[in-house]
């Protein structure tokens, strides 16, 4: 899969894609990038990209012009323009799953005030926010966007590691322990070092049920879970964590 940035600051970007598993993924050809500076593609000697709003009002807005150019050099059958902006539709995992089917992402990035309306009229295939805020960078926004997205790839992580996470199944993920089996009074909770996975199994089920019942009562309305099952999961492992106290 390929990530194209059009943006004012590309040394913003290229970072990201030198560390960790997206390094990784590009190494082994799962994922490449491009980066486009917009201000290569105006035409007057100050790179001139942006200009004051007609009508009136505070900041500046990316002029249309430049970036036509940059969106008309990097121009290829079957990609996505995708532009990050608090006025698009909330970005979730539904929606990083549809962008990991696409064989390349354009992600254009708005600065200012904004970008010029008719450059999203004419170019712009979806607008997506990545929470109810407002970013001064379109490209830290494009890079959740990528970040979501990436990692959904075949061959970049496990599939097993998936299909547990927070989301994937309309549910927020059981919490984790490692070692050491007691930290600062605190221990790990007894079901997990008991070796029985069904045990486990069922209470990782409810720790997702209850967490996200108490944290995103939102999702767990529209998760699907019984009411049949809360009851038997709240009978057999609602009255504790199943955690042990040190001494």
């Amino acid at each position: 899969m390929k990530f194209t940035f059009l943006t004012l600051f590309p040394d913003l970007v290229r970072p990201y894609f030198q560390e960790s598993i997206m390094a990784k993924a590009i190494e082994r050809e799962l994922v490449e990038y491009e980066v486009i500076d917009i201000r290569a593609f105006a035409t007057d000697r100050h790179r001139t990209c942006d200009d004051a709003p007609y009508g009136g009002g505070y900041g500046m807005v990316m002029k249309a012009e430049p970036i036509a150019r940059a969106l008309e050099s990097v121009a290829r059958q079957g990609q996505r323009v995708v532009m990050p902006t608090p006025a698009g539709r909330l970005f979730d995992q539904t929606a990083a799953e549809d962008l990991s089917s696409q064989k390349e992402l354009v992600l254009l990035c708005g600065r200012y005030e904004g970008i010029d309306q008719r450059i999203i009229d004419r170019y712009v295939d979806v607008q997506l926010s990545v929470g109810d805020y407002v970013l001064s960078s379109g490209e830290i926004a494009s890079l959740v966007i990528v970040d979501a997205v990436y990692r959904l790839l075949d061959g970049v992580i496990r599939a097993g590691s998936l299909e547990e996470e927070s989301h994937s199944d309309g549910l927020l993920e059981y919490p984790h322990y490692t070692r050491p089996e007691v930290f600062e009074g605190m221990a790990v909770p007894s079901v997990l070092l008991s070796g029985h996975h069904r045990e486990i199994a069922e209470w990782r089920r409810w720790q997702q049920i209850e967490r996200t019942i108490h944290v995103r009562p939102d999702l767990f309305e529209r998760s699907g879970v019984t009411e049949d099952e809360v009851e038997i999961l709240r009978a057999k492992h609602g009255g504790t964590d199943g955690s042990d106290q040190g001494n």
